[in-house]
């Protein structure tokens, strides 16, 4: 929806968004992140997804998913992942099942 976006969405997780040819990318700070900040990152991009106002949708990758989950230590949701890709949508039933 937008033809530039970048930055620090929350500065507490660790995670910018960054513009390359190719598209938008999450990146990790060169200063850190809490061991949950990847996973919440990807909640608060798929959430506002889900308004539309800035983002239409995500794609998250299954491999960058489990990572995710595995660093803030939801094994459990981590290890039920099926699907190839997840959208906004599938991110936050994911968070709603597994009560995230």
């Amino acid at each position: 929806m937008c033809t530039a976006l970048a930055g620090m969405l929350n500065p507490e997780l660790g995670y910018f968004i960054t513009q390359r040819p190719e598209g938008f990318f999450s990146q990790r700070s060169a200063h850190g992140a809490p061991p949950d900040g990847h996973w919440r990152f990807i909640v608060l991009c798929a959430e506002l997804a889900q308004n539309g106002l800035y983002i239409s949708d995500i794609d998250v990758s299954r491999k960058e998913l489990r990572a995710a989950l595995r660093e803030a230590h939801h094994f459990v949701a981590a290890s039920h992942l099926k699907l190839s890709e997840y959208s906004a949508r599938d991110v936050l039933n994911l968070k709603t099942t597994f009560g995230l």
